[in-house]
């Protein structure tokens, strides 16, 4: 069992950057691969990122690639995802999600999911 925790969404101008951080907890949580996903309301929720368990393994939606970074420290247990050049378009809960070991593109294939988290982004 894994618990996940987001934190670090908030308010920001276009162009600008907010770093999220996702904390877990429980067993094991450091074999576990992460994945970055976003919902808008009226949408469906999409794929961000994905970092492997080790950390050598990373894939990006094509809409954040080269202003979204993921990366991890296992001795804390945290994930963390860096949005730079951010746009109106990156508005929406942003929600960490953990299964084992490898990473996967949709939300299907993860077990565990934290709170969300809010980001705004204004023109």
């Amino acid at each position: 069992q894994v618990q996940l925790v987001e934190s670090g969404g908030g308010l920001v101008q276009a162009g600008g950057s907010l770093r999220l951080s996702c904390a877990a907890s429980g067993r094991t949580a450091s074999t576990y691969a992460m994945g970055w996903f976003r919902q808008a309301p009226g949408k469906e929720r999409e794929f961000v990122a994905t970092i492997s368990w080790k950390g050598g393994t990373t894939y990006y939606a094509d809409s954040v690639k080269g202003r979204f970074t993921v990366s991890r420290d296992n001795a804390k247990n945290t994930v963390y995802l860096q949005m730079n050049s951010l746009k109106p378009d990156d508005t929406a809960v942003y929600y960490c999600a953990a299964r084992p070991f490898t990473t996967a593109l949709l939300a299907t294939a993860y077990d565990y999911w934290g709170q969300g988290t809010q980001v705004t982004v204004s023109s």
